[in-house]
């Protein structure tokens, strides 16, 4: 498989595929000897804090970051290690792309007893780490990411809770534990090479303000500039993104000089927007101005023109991602840990 480039991963030492085991979580006994107290120190400076010196509360704050430590609020309710209840992060429960995703997952997952307790990081995913420390201290069974970018101290609570993770809607070759996603980057250069084929020699991009977004923007316009495509014009919006949004930014790119060309959305309801504002304005589709989205929603067949669109089988997303974390929740060996589930550029009436 190929290697997905400006991928970096962020910081602390990689958990490599298959090294742990459900239920395997940093204990208190652990913070404590390395904190070089006793686990009843460790429990009341969790406790009360105000009780504890100084100088021995910081000894045992240092621990627990070091370990990714996360107080079990379940300690000493359960007859099983097992709680049934699978954790998914998303940024956005009104995005439909990951509300379609989530759904498969889920009810994957409720055939086998689980149930899935959802949480929102926004973007960017500045409230991850405060989300990742309130989820882990209910013990669930796996965990469900967005993306494969993490902060130094999200992947030490993710380590030291040992539990299976899977990273979603992105891939990389050294995944915190199973990615089943699709390449970024091989999208930008698809979409680059679709639209040099077509003869289109002006570009213009609404691309919502989130790294994946950004990322396949910036593949697809080096791309283009291989093509001999230099005359681009770009508008960024913050997310979330809507169709007021995809008119504005379609507005702000005709005022920037764009003209004709084709215009390619993060997203298609930003598409969708643009295309509205195309229609308004009397611009004739694709004829003047063609239009590329991303995600294939369901609306993107019915708009009209019928909307072309960069599709993810985000049902299949689902239910892989689902299967490979009950099987890493079983100890039932995985013969990848790294799953492409692929994309599909689909040419509608908009190009």
């Amino acid at each position: 498989m190929a290697r997905t480039r400006n991928h970096p991963r962020e910081g602390g030492t990689r958990r490599r595929g298959g090294s742990s085991r459900a239920g395997d979580a940093v204990t208190l006994e652990e913070v404590a000897r390395l904190a070089g107290v006793s686990t009843i120190t460790v429990s009341r400076a969790l406790n009360q804090p105000d009780k504890v010196a100084a100088g021995t509360l910081e000894k045992v704050n240092r621990a627990i970051s070091q370990t990714g430590y996360v107080p079990n609020l379940l300690a000493g309710g359960l007859a099983s290690k097992k709680t049934r209840m699978v954790a998914a992060i998303v940024p956005s429960i009104a995005n439909l792309v990951y509300a379609e995703t989530m759904q498969y997952f889920s009810k994957r997952l409720n055939e086998f007893g689980y149930q899935v307790m959802l949480g929102e990081s926004g973007y960017p995913e500045r409230s991850e780490q405060s989300l990742l420390s309130a989820i882990l201290s209910r013990r669930p069974d796996g965990i469900l990411l967005t993306g494969v970018n993490h902060s130094p101290e999200c992947r030490r609570l993710l380590i030291g809770a040992r539990i299976p993770v899977v990273e979603t809607w992105d891939l990389t070759p050294t995944p915190l534990d199973l990615v089943v996603g699709f390449s970024h980057e091989r999208i930008g250069l698809e979409v680059a090479d679709f639209i040099a084929a077509r003869g289109y020699r002006r570009v213009g991009t609404i691309s919502a303000s989130d790294r994946r977004a950004q990322y396949r923007e910036k593949i697809m316009l080096e791309r283009l500039q291989r093509h001999g495509v230099t005359e681009t014009y770009r508008v960024q919006i913050p997310v979330p993104s809507d169709m007021r949004k995809g008119r504005d930014g379609l507005a702000e790119l005709l005022q920037r000089g764009l003209g004709t060309g084709v215009v390619f959305c993060s997203s298609d309801t930003l598409a969708q927007g643009a295309l509205t504002e195309c229609l308004a304005r009397g611009l004739k589709v694709p004829e003047q101005i063609a239009i590329i989205g991303f995600g294939d929603q369901s609306f993107a067949a019915d708009t009209f023109p019928a909307l072309s669109t960069v599709r993810i089988d985000r049902p299949r997303m689902g239910r892989v991602a689902a299967d490979a974390l009950l099987a890493r929740i079983d100890g039932r060996p995985l013969e990848e840990h790294v799953i492409d589930v692929g994309f599909q550029i689909i040419e509608r009436g908009t190009t």
